[in-house]
């Protein structure tokens, strides 16, 4: 009889646990008694967990969805499962699924895969949609309470730039041509930019931009 796997205990960058935090309520998970009152607490590294990378596109993901919620809802906590989010561009294009993959995860809306509900309630499909025309922004959000002003929301990631450095040594990387201090310093130098964005520019509005838009 083989023994279990060991499991290493995980080790992330540090300034992952200074990277700003999500709280939301999310009805299903109360009515199931999987969260006392439904608050859930989504922090950056629970993204990671979950696209199983850290980068940029992911970093402002979760800044887009945590600045559209916090426009929405204000000082109330959003209601996870009951927002509305539309993407600009198709599933299929560029980054636009990792994109959506976060605001699913944080949100709950889904095309049409998502959990179909309980005698009507707690749903969570048809709430996601791709191709849409959008004011200004890469995603719009709307709640399906009615309440509210829906908003789009944009990333201008040019205006955190990173290491000028790290596109050659990615290349490097890629193909096996890459020394261990070099490795070390191309890792070191795209997280570099992450912590930037999530702990320097999480609030900064000219890198994450909202904006209401007409219902």
């Amino acid at each position: 009889m083989s023994a279990a796997p060991s499991s290493a205990a995980e080790s992330f960058p540090r300034f992952f646990a200074d990277a700003p935090v999500l709280d939301v309520e999310d009805p299903l998970a109360e009515f199931l008694g999987a969260a006392e009152g439904g608050r859930l607490r989504y922090r950056y590294e629970d993204i990671v967990r979950m696209a199983g990378h850290s980068c940029p596109t992911v970093a402002s993901a979760f800044l887009m969805t945590r600045a559209a919620l916090r426009s929405l809802y204000g000082d109330a906590l959003p209601r996870r499962g009951e927002i509305r989010v539309e993407m600009r561009d198709a599933r299929d294009s560029g980054v636009t699924g990792v994109v959506a993959a976060v605001a699913t995860f944080l949100t709950g809306a889904t095309e049409d895969s998502g959990f179909p509900g309980l005698a009507g309630r707690y749903g969570r499909r048809e709430r996601l949609f791709f191709g849409r025309p959008l004011a200004f922004g890469e995603m719009r959000f709307r709640r399906l309470d009615g309440e509210g002003v829906p908003v789009e929301v944009a990333a201008h990631l040019q205006r955190v730039p990173g290491d000028p450095r790290t596109s050659m040594l990615m290349g490097r990387c890629l193909h096996g041509e890459a020394s261990d201090e070099e490795t070390a310093t191309f890792r070191s130098a795209w997280q570099q930019r992450v912590r930037t964005m999530l702990v320097e520019h999480a609030d900064d509005p000219e890198v994450i931009e909202v904006r209401e838009v007409p219902a």
